[in-house]
Parts: structure tokens; C-alpha cells; sequence
């Protein structure tokens, strides 16, 4: 008789979890002002984090994007379910659905504005130098 709780078991991953794994991304892409915002106790959020930072140039944009990926397939064989701006690399945007990163250009960062739009969620900042 086989058992099903001594088979392969598949580690489920929290909000709190990705978005750390994320966090270390960023600062291994050696991005920006690094910003997570906690959305989880405001209304009408469609995630728990939101995660910002920017790079200096296209290539540093990407670059980061990379090592976020990378991040989080070595952790936990996670892709994103959705990623957008990898064309121009001004934005990228890539959605764990429980978690999004977003990635600017400096310039881009700072026209959007996104910590500001959710300004009233807690935010806890990683410094990057």
C-alpha cells in the first residue's frame, strides 16, 4: 500500500516568504531605493505586496529582472504568473499575484509614483548601499 503523506510532498509558499525572496532579488540586482509596501490590510489591494525600486539604465533594469527570476526559481521553482515592460525596460512589472515587483527606469519611477498611490500602507525600505 502507498503512502500519500510519505510521497513527494509540495512546499506551499506564503506572501511573506515570496516577498522576501523577491526583496533579495532586488538587492542582489543592486536596484534602487528599494520600497515593500504591505497591501494586505487595505481595501481593495490585489495583492499583499507591492515591492518598487528602480534601476539607472535599461541594461540595469533588466538586470535586476534577471536576478529576481532567478531568485525565485532557486527557491522555490517559482515562476511569475504574468510579466509586462520587458520590451522597453522602463517598467517592468512582474506579478506573483500575491506579490508584484515593480521595476523602474529612475525617471519612470518617479512620474508613476506608486508609493504614493498606496500611501497608506505600511512600507518597510532596504537599503541598498
Amino acid at each position: 500500500m502507498h503512502d500519500i503523506n510519505n510521497s513527494t510532498k509540495i512546499k506551499s509558499i506564503t506572501s511573506v516568504d515570496l516577498k522576501n525572496t523577491i526583496v533579495e532579488g532586488f538587492l542582489e540586482g543592486k536596484a534602487n531605493d528599494v520600497i515593500c509596501l504591505d497591501l494586505r490590510n487595505i481595501d481593495g489591494a490585489v495583492s499583499d505586496y507591492f515591492i518598487v525600486a528602480h534601476g539607472d539604465s535599461a541594461t540595469h533594469v533588466d538586470g535586476i529582472n534577471r536576478a529576481i527570476y532567478k531568485k525565485c526559481i532557486s527557491s522555490f521553482n517559482e515562476k511569475p504568473w504574468r510579466e509586462e515592460g520587458k520590451g522597453n525596460s522602463e517598467w517592468i512589472l512582474m506579478d506573483y499575484v500575491n506579490v508584484v515587483a515593480h521595476i523602474f527606469y529612475k525617471e519612470k519611477r518617479s512620474y508613476y509614483n506608486i508609493e504614493d498611490l498606496w500611501g497608506d500602507a505600511p512600507r518597510e525600505e532596504f537599503n541598498t548601499n
